[in-house]
């Protein structure tokens, strides 16, 4: 009897003791987390192009026309954070090489500009209004400079590129993203040469030394770019990602396969990504509140609704990936009242719709849990609000259910789940369940679970059993969430758009 005690304890004790699942494929750094859990965020594009009414200048524009009456860098961070966004990212430099802070590397800065008679700094401003409203902030350098003389020649990428990207990163840190685009050569001002200038983008800018300045200064920082390092473009500007979304992905040539950050993106392959890609690369959807990215008068009546802008979230946010939205501040150095009213519409739709988890409660039941171990990998973990505490199976259980009893009818028409990225992509495949007339019938599918996935359903549905079936994965899951909502109603947009008294910040 001793013996099968310490038979029994040692059995005990061996399941128990299970060992987490061992990862699958390529796997987030701590800084694609932390921009996985950001989510959303906006671009902010201002500068002289808002008072030439362009969207890309020439690089010849004259700093004197820098002087906006009255610049709130707490208004346009302030709207982005009302509508839900978590942080911003500045257009310090764009194409026409107009710098928007004091810079010791060219004399087209914000300090030879009237504003605040040269003494000026908008991304101090911007480093200042984020740091009192609890937001993220990132930086956009333009690699390409249209203004700059030495553009195209070597000394251009090492005494004036490099050196504008470690002043912002050594006066206006931490930040959290550093984001880089493609447009890169042609026709520009160039000191005055007035000519086209064409550079090979793969290998110009020395992308490992200069990512490298990054990868010291901003540790915590991810590099955007068309083939990362660290986030993809997603290949289109309209917002949205697949509906199956891989956070993996393999460039292109000229350099295919042999490291991230170079190559390019085909459209389609940047949407959905690659389920075998060797880098962990997720798609940030980029794409402006404005029919433009800088601001234009005639563009006040084509803001997008707040309806408009829920459903790019499902499509961005709710495929894994992350939305960027365009924000344009006007000539007064703030965003229009249009554009003001219609974050914060969007901004309370998403806070009333996720306040309340109508899975919280539920008593879940499932048909596997990895070594019998319920505390640590049990499906009580899906209800938490861990993005990190997990359902596993065993190795050998690679399609396992779960039902969630409610045991009251709830009503819902948004599903959403979450893999423990940690451990890397792993599900490529599940269905979801209601309990409806004595029988179970599916309500919903879903591809690429990833960091987060929302299902919007067609049509409310009511039930007090659900059920989730993972129907393909190459490996044991490690699922972190399962959540019901419903999708909050509000006002009729037209009425908010009218309202041209925007709240203060």
């Amino acid at each position: 009897m001793k013996y099968l005690t310490l038979l029994l304890l040692l059995f005990s004790s061996l399941t128990f003791a299970q060992q987490a699942p061992k990862p699958y494929g390529p796997l987030p750094t701590l800084g694609q987390l932390n921009w996985q859990e950001t989510g959303m965020y906006c671009i902010i594009h201002w500068g002289v192009d808002t008072y030439t009414d362009k969207e890309w200048g020439y690089g010849d524009e004259s700093p004197g026309l820098i002087n906006p009456s009255n610049f709130s860098a707490m208004q346009i961070v302030g709207a982005a954070k009302a509508g839900g966004f978590k942080g911003i990212v500045v257009v310090a430099k764009h194409h026409d090489g107009f710098c928007l802070w004091p810079t010791k590397t060219t004399e087209h800065n914000i300090s030879k500009s009237p504003y605040k008679n040269g003494k000026g700094d908008i991304l101090r401003e911007y480093r200042e209004a984020c740091d009192k409203l609890g937001m993220k902030m990132g930086v956009y350098c333009s690699p390409w400079d249209r203004n700059s003389a030495l553009y195209g020649k070597p000394e251009y990428v090492t005494q004036i590129y490099r050196e504008q990207l470690k002043e912002l990163y050594s006066n206006y840190g931490p930040l959290f993203i550093s984001w880089h685009d493609g447009a890169n050569g042609g026709d520009g001002y160039y000191g005055g040469a007035r000519e086209e200038r064409k550079i090979d983008r793969s290998v110009y800018y020395g992308w490992d030394e200069t990512w490298g300045i990054t990868r010291k200064m901003q540790p915590n920082a991810v590099i955007f770019g068309d083939v990362g390092p660290d986030v993809r473009w997603v290949g289109n500007e309209r917002g949205q990602a697949g509906e199956t979304s891989w956070a993996t992905y393999t460039p292109h040539a000229p350099d295919a396969g042999k490291k991230p950050g170079n190559g390019y993106v085909k459209d389609y392959e940047g949407t959905e990504g690659h389920r075998d890609g060797k880098y962990w690369m997720p798609a940030e959807c980029d794409v402006s509140l404005r029919p433009g990215w800088f601001y234009h008068q005639r563009q006040d009546d084509s803001v997008k609704t707040p309806g408009a802008l829920l459903r790019l979230y499902y499509q961005s946010v709710g495929r894994g990936a992350a939305l960027d939205l365009g924000l344009s501040p006007d000539r007064t150095g703030q965003l229009s009242a249009n554009d003001v009213a219609s974050l914060k519409a969007f901004g309370d739709i998403l806070k009333r719709t996720f306040a309340v988890n109508l899975a919280k409660g539920a008593t879940p039941t499932a048909s596997n849990t990895r070594g019998r171990n319920q505390a640590k990998f049990g499906p009580a973990n899906l209800l938490d609000a861990d993005r990190y505490t997990y359902w596993s199976t065993d190795d050998k259980v690679h399609t396992p259910q779960l039902i969630l009893d409610m045991h009251q009818p709830q009503t819902f028409n948004v599903i959403r789940l979450r893999e423990n990225i940690k451990l890397g992509q792993r599900i490529e495949e599940a269905a979801i369940d209601a309990w409806q007339n004595g029988r179970w019938k599916e309500v919903a599918k879903a591809t690429s679970i990833g960091g987060n996935r929302l299902i919007k359903l067609d049509n409310d549905v009511t039930t007090s059993k659900v059920r989730l079936r993972v129907i393909k994965s190459p490996v044991c899951i490690a699922l972190s969430d399962f959540g019901l909502y419903k999708e909050a109603k509000f006002n009729d947009v037209s009425s908010l758009m009218d309202n041209k008294t925007p709240p203060k910040f």
